[in-house]
């Protein structure tokens, strides 16, 4: 995407199911599921305690309740991906319908459609589902993005950037939903299962992206997208097992922002962005914000937004930095502060995206 174009996002819709969860009950949920046969804690039990209050998480909210089948029950994978299906389709439904009221659009006035998700499998995939059940017109473009993670939402706001760069007066809309209380599995007492646990939220979130500015946000200049080499098997990973979609990773992945930082500094310099001024980062955990925090030089205020979404949400995965902007526009940036949006994912990739506000 040349440097010179723009592509304006409108303000993004923010969608959470009803169920929502203290870190406390997550504990607690935790706790009884993994006693020894004596009735005592799991031996781990108080190191898990100590890193999952580290996370700053405070509440998320998850698409069933925390003792129902599909999340503290045995439900396995057909009927545990069903479920989970039908509920991040339907957030992603409601966010994207709300975006297109946010952004004073019709269905008619979408011309393509990107979409991403990670926790369900489906065919056809949320793109389909939600032209029909918007009543787009059938002959949008369409993207169907999947197995992301985090960097759903990025990549998503990269792709229909583009778009709207090449066909001028293009209107993309971008919807993410993630389920992630679907990798909830009781019989796994890894480490990284109870942190991804405590961790994760789920939700959707929606905006859209026009060659045009519809309203004041951010607007895209440019992209990157690196992967760290020799990372597929050794950071962040997903998988099958007959109770459902687990999400896995290693010790090396907390390595992976500081081992990336290179690439991504050298391409913000040749972009003179070393500076942003507003940082829009995805709330993927503390380890994860104070190496970023570290690489770039950034302030406390610079993340406030993306603590605070941390904190009150929990990791939203790939919707997450959609959060992240929605929240800027409640205090808005001054015209043309220079941004940066920056998401990582599985194994560990970088999607990063500059631009400026535009008021």
């Amino acid at each position: 995407m040349s440097a010179l174009t723009r592509a304006h996002v409108t303000r993004p819709v923010i969608v959470h199911p009803d169920h929502w969860v203290s870190t406390d009950e997550i504990l607690d949920n935790i706790q009884r599921y993994t006693r020894q046969p004596d009735g005592s804690p799991h031996p781990k039990y108080g190191a898990w305690e100590r890193i999952i209050r580290n996370t700053g998480v405070e509440r998320r909210a998850l698409c069933h309740p925390l003792y129902s089948p599909t999340v503290s029950g045995s439900t396995g994978m057909v009927d545990r991906n069903a479920k989970v299906w039908a509920a991040a389709s339907a957030l992603a439904e409601q966010a994207a319908a709300q975006a297109l009221e946010t952004a004073g659009l019709q269905p008619r006035d979408i011309d393509a459609v990107i979409t991403s998700h990670s926790t369900s499998w489906a065919v056809p995939n949320l793109d389909i589902h939600l032209i029909e059940s918007l009543k787009l017109r059938p002959d949008v473009r369409r993207t169907a993005l999947t197995t992301l993670g985090c960097i759903g939402s990025a990549q998503a706001l990269a792709k229909a950037a583009e778009q709207a760069q090449a066909r001028p007066g293009t209107r993309v809309l971008v919807a993410v939903a993630e389920a992630i209380s679907s990798i909830y599995h009781h019989g796994d007492t890894s480490t990284e299962a109870q942190i991804y646990k405590a961790l994760f939220g789920d939700s959707a979130g929606a905006a859209t992206v026009t060659s045009e500015p519809i309203e004041p946000g951010l607007a895209i200049s440019d992209s990157f997208e690196y992967l760290l080499p020799g990372s597929r098997t050794k950071s962040y990973w997903g998988r099958m097992s007959e109770q459902g979609f687990h999400f896995d990773s290693s010790r090396e992945a907390v390595r992976g922002p500081g081992e990336a930082m290179p690439a991504l500094v050298d391409w913000l310099k040749q972009r003179d962005m070393l500076q942003p001024e507003v940082m829009l980062m995805h709330a993927g955990g503390p380890a994860i914000l104070t190496a970023v925090q570290d690489g770039l030089g950034l302030t406390d205020e610079q993340l406030a937004h993306t603590r605070a979404s941390l904190r009150e949400n929990g990791n939203l995965g790939g919707v997450s930095v959609l959060d992240v902007l929605r929240r800027h526009h409640t205090t808005p940036p001054a015209d043309g502060a220079s941004a940066l949006m920056l998401a990582y994912g599985p194994g560990f990739a970088t999607t990063a995206l500059t631009g400026h506000w535009a008021a």
